[in-house]
C-alpha cells in the first residue's frame, strides 16, 4: 500500500560545516530541557508568554508534547521544524531550534520563521548559518516563495542576524504578540526567492559576508 504523500521539503537534514539542522528525536528531550532551563534569562524576554511556569513549560514532558505537535504539523505541510545542532566528529550538541511555520500555499506560498539559540552558543555564526540553510531549503524543496521574520525592536541581536543576511524591513506591527507577559511591538522583515537568486542562495550570501569580514581583519573575525 502507498502511504500518505510527504509534505514538500520534509523530512530533511541540512548542514553547513558543523551546523546541522534535523528533525527532533525522542532522545533530545533531556538536552532540550537542559538548554531551555539554562537559557531562561536569555530567552524569556523574546519568547511568547508561556501558559505557566518556565520550568514546567520547558520540561522533558513538555518536549515530548512539542515534538508530537511538530511532527503532526510537518506531516501536513504546515511547518518545517528543525533542531539546531553542532555536529563534530560524530558527536552532536543541541544548541537551538528553528521553525518555519504558518505555511500558506497556493497564490501566497509564504511562511514565518522563528528561532532561538543556547546563550552559550550565541555569537558564533550559528544562527545566521541555520537561518540561511533553512531559507534556501524552504525556497527549494519546500516550494515557498516568501519568508518573513518578526522581531521585537529591542532584540538587537536577532535583528542583526536578519540584517546581515539582508532581509528587507517591510513593516512595523504594534502590539503584535504577547511576549514576556505583555503585548509587544514587532518589526517585520522578509525575503522572496527572487531576492537571493542573484547570490546563488542565502547561504552563499552569508558565506560571502563572512569572507569579506575575514579579508578586512588581519586575524579573522568573530561572526555573531
Amino acid at each position: 500500500m502507498f502511504g500518505p504523500p510527504r509534505a514538500p521539503g520534509w523530512p530533511a537534514l541540512l548542514r553547513d560545516g558543523d551546523v546541522l539542522l534535523r528533525p527532533y528525536r525522542r532522545a533530545d528531550a533531556d538536552a532540550w530541557a537542559g538548554v531551555r532551563r539554562d537559557s531562561e534569562q536569555w530567552l524569556a524576554p523574546w519568547e511568547p508568554t508561556p501558559p505557566g511556569r518556565w520550568s514546567t513549560y520547558n520540561s522533558t514532558r513538555a518536549f515530548h508534547r512539542l515534538r508530537r505537535s511538530h511532527n503532526r504539523s510537518a506531516a501536513t505541510g504546515r511547518s518545517l521544524p528543525f533542531a539546531v545542532v553542532l555536529a563534530d566528529d560524530g558527536a552532536e550538541r543541541l544548541v537551538g531550534q528553528l521553525i518555519i511555520s504558518n505555511i500558506v500555499r497556493r497564490a501566497f506560498c509564504s511562511a514565518t520563521v522563528g528561532y532561538w539559540v543556547d546563550h552559550r552558543a550565541a555569537g558564533g555564526g550559528i544562527t545566521p548559518t541555520a537561518l540561511a540553510l533553512a531559507v534556501d531549503h524552504a525556497f527549494g524543496p519546500g516550494r515557498l516563495h516568501r519568508i518573513e521574520v518578526n522581531i521585537r525592536p529591542e532584540n538587537v541581536a536577532s535583528r542583526r542576524v536578519v540584517e546581515k543576511l539582508r532581509f528587507r524591513e517591510e513593516a512595523f506591527h504594534p502590539r503584535y504578540l504577547n511576549i514576556d507577559g505583555d503585548w509587544r511591538d514587532h518589526i517585520g522583515y522578509a525575503l522572496t526567492v527572487e531576492d537571493v537568486e542573484p547570490d546563488g542562495g542565502l547561504l552563499a550570501r552569508w558565506h560571502a559576508v563572512v569572507a569579506q569580514r575575514r579579508q578586512k581583519s588581519a586575524g579573522g573575525v568573530a561572526d555573531q
